[in-house]
């Protein structure tokens, strides 16, 4: 497996593989891999020929007061687990090859930025924006695989690749899960041993929301209350939100609609460390009686 750190090495790469038919697919992370990395370089090497995963802890994304300092790095590691996943190179530019001095672009994205991730971290997705988009512009890839757990981040990743004409295929793989239900993230490693015990509350709270729904309830402020109530039995828990939306663009209506598809978001502080999570579910298209 070769490591490239430079953008004209990237792309000239590219261009060859290109030349010669190769389907490329691509895998941004900002490293410290788990299962839910490894699962996107496997789903990566299905529907691809050569897979390169993006290995950059991008600071762009990170507000002032966040964890871009401490976020986990071991590079050594992530290098062989990507190898043994499958993956055939990585591309791992520091922060000076990728924001060289004089750099002055940005990019926004709009509506689908303002709230939940969006209002809670400001700037947060202007700077995925722009990481992802120098990425892919380095990468040139054909396809490239993200994780359903940044749910609203797979939202402006699309309406990235839509406004700016970028021809790749986005994909979105299922999140991945401890056999408790906490959704696999780097930020895990933070939780202390009893903390990560009452971490699956998170999921415990999104299988409550998805029960009432299948249940018959439409109602989108009962759906956030029965959520919340959940999230509240662990006295450490620190809600930012729990709602439920409409999957395709984040708008909550009063009440839900047989066969709208939603999305139930969580972000919350456990602690000193802060979790998102979300599950997907169709509003039924009969009453379901609730005897």
């Amino acid at each position: 497996m070769e490591i490239i750190r430079t953008i004209k090495e990237m792309q000239s790469l590219s261009k060859k593989l290109t030349s010669k038919g190769a389907v490329i697919g691509c895998v941004p992370t900002m490293g410290y891999l788990h299962e839910g990395h490894l699962n996107l370089i496997r789903k990566a090497k299905e529907i691809s020929d050569y897979v390169v995963m993006t290995l950059f802890v991008n600071p762009k994304q990170f507000g002032p007061n966040e964890d871009f300092e401490k976020y986990p790095r071991d590079p050594d590691r992530d290098y062989k687990l990507a190898e043994n996943a499958g993956c055939d190179l990585i591309f791992a530019p520091d922060i000076i090859e990728m924001y060289p001095i004089g750099f002055s672009t940005s990019v926004e994205i709009h509506n689908i930025t303002s709230k939940f991730e969006g209002e809670r971290r400001p700037g947060h997705f202007d700077g995925v924006a722009l990481v992802v988009a120098k990425l892919f512009n380095a990468v040139k890839p054909d396809v490239a695989v993200f994780g359903q757990k940044d749910y609203q981040q797979t939202l402006v990743i699309k309406q990235l690749v839509r406004d700016l004409n970028f021809d790749i295929k986005i994909v979105i793989a299922p999140t991945v899960r401890e056999t408790d239900g906490l959704a696999m993230s780097s930020r895990n490693t933070y939780l202390t041993p009893e903390l990560r015990a009452k971490a699956n509350v998170l999921f415990n709270a999104l299988e409550d929301g998805i029960k009432a729904i299948e249940g018959g309830c439409r109602e989108r402020k009962v759906i956030n209350a029965i959520m919340h109530k959940r999230l509240r039995s662990v006295p450490e828990i620190k809600i930012d939100y729990a709602c439920a939306a409409l999957a395709e663009n984040l708008d909550e209506p009063d009440v839900f609609l047989a066969g709208d598809h939603i999305v139930l978001l969580i972000a919350c502080y456990l602690g000193t460390t802060r979790l998102i999570d979300n599950a997907l579910v169709t509003i039924p298209k009969t009453n379901i009686s609730t005897k």
